[in-house]
């Protein structure tokens, strides 16, 4: 059985934050990021990091998720080389629905966060 975990971002360093408007312009482009720990640091250690993130967009319409993104964090000390769990796109849409992303701890699994948006003419 796969167990996906949520939380309030707020208080748990692993729930990924989507940060996008709540309201677009039908097919104007706005940028979409998502981050971990943007209030509690979550650790990036070979031991310990954040792998990747998934970020998908449900339409409210829709019957399947549409995959927007992939994002994979490699560098996590090798080489006094480390990058951060941060990605950030932009995003055309033309009906309303949520977004669905996941983040994956090394040691702590799965984890997922979702958020409305609204598309206006």
């Amino acid at each position: 059985m796969l167990k996906v975990q949520s939380g309030d971002w707020k208080g748990e360093k692993h729930v990924p934050i989507i940060h996008a408007p709540q309201s677009v312009k039908k097919g104007e482009a706005f940028e979409l990021k998502v981050t971990v720990g943007d209030e509690i640091a979550h650790p990036n250690t070979l031991e310990h990091h954040i792998a990747w993130f998934k970020v998908y967009f449900v339409p409210a319409e829709g019957k399947f998720p549409v995959e927007i993104g992939n994002f994979e964090f490699r560098a996590h000390g090798e080489g006094g080389v480390f990058d951060e769990p941060h990605a950030a796109t932009k995003v055309k849409l033309n009906e309303s629905g949520h977004f669905h992303v996941l983040s994956y701890c090394n040691i702590h699994g799965l984890w997922k966060a979702d958020a409305d948006i609204e598309v206006t003419e």
